[in-house]
């Protein structure tokens, strides 16, 4: 795995998540990786404290299992643990890592042991015995000082004394002294000073120090016992610690991507299974302010071509390093809402040149020797690099050819070549995509912008010249190249074109086929449900009627005037309830956008109540009461927006504590809206912290508005987590 994250640049970027990690593990998460995603996304919405660095348990685990009493440092590595999990479950979160929770339960033999622990560590005023011995040890120290004092100010050593402090050697306190100090001063030699000077400790003191390692024995006697106690419950309790300490790697994997996540401002994307990579506006954490990359990666082999230095290496390692950061579960910069990333069981790399004295192998050679370690694998992402290295290129497009071919039935591979011969085989084949480096040939420089569907001229001569190969060389290596060669370059150039040409059309017809189709398909269920509304609609229309009529002849039989007069305002009453239901036409005029059921056009003619709908597809003409005025507007080169809104009173802080989350994203909008009318380049919003869920709301809708450039959590001195500095 290291040679892979070293290749796609990743080193860098995943040790800054390494040490995040409260004690080391490997970067793959075993289990449901779908369900680690949720639980993931889940934690994002809390802010947690971080956890206390960790030591490896195994040593320890295994000790105890053979009944072996535990330093109680070891101890404290595992009351880390459990605290940290108590911690999570006074948290009230929900969904499955609410469940999660619920299901780790500590004994309570453990549970008690806990409360001779302070901050993770052992509590040594729990025991007043260990208080009174620190008492003491603190008087003998005292002690010791005010005896080294007594003896700095000794008339007869002064002449002896280099200095007047107690210093602080092997640990243990001595004076600075010259020779010849024994004829006044009773003494051990504790070490010499780079000036000839010696340090010595008094006699006088070590009655001191031996009773304060005395008391030090008593207290490791007494610690030992704690220990032992200790050691003896936890025994019991063994598969518990087991249970306990994987998961607590498991937790630790989680919070420490959720806060990589949140330092950096990432997303996570959850790996599919279609084997195809959809990119949208990503980054590859390698590059400084680099261009977003959106791509679609849905065939079998991706061949990338074009411009030299355009590029292609670095799309080639996007591709691969964002489909291995979802397999990891590890974030990215990225619009995961529109990116769609297959994970594979092997990522292979064929990037750097084998050639070097050590290894006593061609570039052409050691290239063979990496495709022959291909053989028997599937389901793997193969990337390929300058694949025509090394060898004459005649023979290789045939050989590259074939062996591209076989590959792509057992996996997925991307390639970057200036290979023509090679290009021009490929496009041929299905289940090959192209991709093209552009280049700027105006202001003479790579776009570093991709054309699906063609394959890209390398601008060998612009790049040359563009890196510092004088003009005049150029010139006549353009002359070498004979007319005969540029004739047939050319023409293999525009063979390939045509070729992708003629796919893209095809796909485009196939598509807008499909999706006449389905408006089609649409009209006539939209048909179908208005006859079936008009007739029954109908049917209540003639209930009601003869309801009305049957209750008019009622009145012939009556003798009693009366009674008729009463029977034919009854009637009359029905009568009045049958009420046509009233068509509310929207007025509509020549150049409206207008939306009916799924399908959008714009009106291009209006005959009384028949409106002319034109799609991009086809003509309807519909009635006016069957259309609704649609919000799409015609894209255009320009557009010209007046406000005219009184923003005088505009502020650059917005404080949304205490609100509802619909409240408060309606009171953003506005907010941002009023703030970009008023010209402010930075503002400031309170979410608070709380649960988290306000923020959480916030950072989603910051992240969608495309009137915001950039945002990041406030200083610790105007909010920190609790408030969000807004760049617009």
């Amino acid at each position: 795995m290291q040679q892979i994250i070293k290749n796609l640049d990743l080193v860098e970027y995943l040790d800054e998540l390494f040490v995040m990690f409260a004690r080391s593990k490997p970067l793959f998460i075993q289990g449901d990786t779908n369900l680690h995603l949720a639980r993931i996304n889940e934690l994002c919405e809390y802010e947690l404290k971080e956890i206390k660095s960790v030591k490896d348990l195994s040593n320890a685990l295994n000790h105890i299992s053979k009944k072996g009493v535990l330093h109680l440092d070891e101890i404290e590595e595992f009351i880390k643990i459990i605290n940290y999990f108590k911690y999570l479950a006074q948290i009230p979160f929900s969904n499955s890592f609410q469940k999660y929770l619920e299901k780790i339960v500590i004994p309570k033999e453990i549970e008690d042991i806990l409360k001779y622990f302070k901050d993770d560590k052992f509590d040594e005023d729990s025991d007043e015995s260990l208080v009174n011995i620190k008492a003491k040890i603190k008087e003998l120290n005292q002690s010791i000082s005010q005896s080294l004092r007594a003896t700095i100010n000794q008339k007869n050593l002064e002449s002896y004394l280099i200095d007047t402090q107690i210093h602080f050697i092997l640990n243990t306190e001595c004076l600075l002294v010259r020779g010849g100090f024994a004829k006044v001063l009773e003494a051990n030699i504790i070490s010499r000073s780079s000036g000839g000077g010696f340090y010595v400790e008094p006699n006088n003191i070590s009655n001191y120090k031996q009773g304060i390692r005395r008391l030090q024995n008593e207290a490791d006697e007494k610690k030992y016992e704690y220990a032992k106690k200790f050691s003896e419950i936890l025994s019991k309790h063994l598969l518990f610690l087991k249970f306990i300490n994987k998961e607590f790697d498991l937790i630790d994997s989680y919070i420490a991507r959720v806060n990589f996540a949140k330092k950096k401002d990432l997303s996570f994307i959850a790996p599919s299974n279609d084997e195809k990579i959809i990119l949208s506006e990503f980054c590859h954490p390698a590059l400084n302010n680099p261009k977003p990359v959106s791509v679609e990666f849905n065939e079998q082999v991706l061949l990338i071509t074009g411009v030299n230095a355009g590029g292609k290496s670095m799309l080639l390692k996007s591709l691969m390093a964002a489909s291995f950061m979802a397999k990891y579960l590890v974030p990215m910069r990225i619009n995961a809402n529109k990116s769609k990333i297959s994970a594979f069981k092997e990522y292979i790399s064929i990037i750097e040149d084998p050639q070097m004295a050590k290894n006593d192998i061609s570039t052409f050679a050691g290239r063979m020797l990496a495709f022959a370690k291909m053989n028997g694998k599937k389901n793997f992402l193969l990337g390929v690099d300058e694949i025509e290295l090394g060898t004459d290129f005649e023979e290789a497009s045939s050989l590259f050819f074939t062996l591209i071919c076989e590959l792509k039935k057992h996996g997925k591979l991307i390639i970057t070549t200036h290979h023509k011969r090679l290009a021009m085989l490929l496009a041929k084949e299905n289940g090959v995509s192209l991709l093209a480096a552009l280049y700027d040939i105006k202001n003479e420089r790579p776009k570093y912008e991709f054309l699906a569907g063609i394959v890209g001229k390398s601008y060998a001569y612009e790049t040359a010249l563009r890196y510092g190969i004088p003009a005049g060389l150029i010139e006549l290596a353009k002359k070498s190249f004979s007319e005969a060669e540029q004739n047939i370059n050319e023409m293999l150039n525009k063979n390939l074109e045509l070729d992708a040409k003629l796919k893209m059309l095809i796909a485009n017809n196939e598509k807008k086929e499909n999706k006449l189709n389905s408006l089609l398909e649409n009209l006539k269920d939209k048909e179908n449900k208005l006859q079936d509304e008009y007739k029954k609609r109908r049917n209540e229309l003639e209930n009601e009627y003869f309801k009305a009529i049957n209750a008019a002849k009622k009145t012939l039989d009556f003798s009693d005037l009366k009674d008729k007069q009463r029977q034919i305002n009854a009637a009359n009453a029905l009568k009045q309830q049958i009420k046509p239901e009233a068509v509310k036409r929207a007025d509509f005029k020549v150049g409206d956008f207008v939306k009916y059921e799924k399908i959008k056009g714009k009106i291009i003619a209006l005959n009384k109540n028949i409106a002319t709908v034109q799609t991009d597809m086809l003509q309807l003409k519909l009635d006016i009461s069957m259309l609704k005025a649609s919000s799409e507007i015609p894209k255009s080169n320009s557009s010209k927006v007046t406000y005219e809104k009184n923003v005088s009173n505009a502020s650059v802080k917005l404080d949304l504590h205490g609100l509802r989350s619909e409240e408060a994203i309606d009171l953003l909008d506005k907010f941002i809206s009023d703030s970009l009318i008023a010209g402010f380049d930075e503002v400031i919003v309170y979410h608070g912290i709380g649960t988290g869920r306000l923020a959480a709301v916030v950072k989603e809708y910051l992240k969608s508005s495309k009137s915001i450039k950039s945002f990041s959590d406030a200083p610790a001195n105007a909010g920190g987590f609790g408030a969000k500095i807004i760049k617009l």
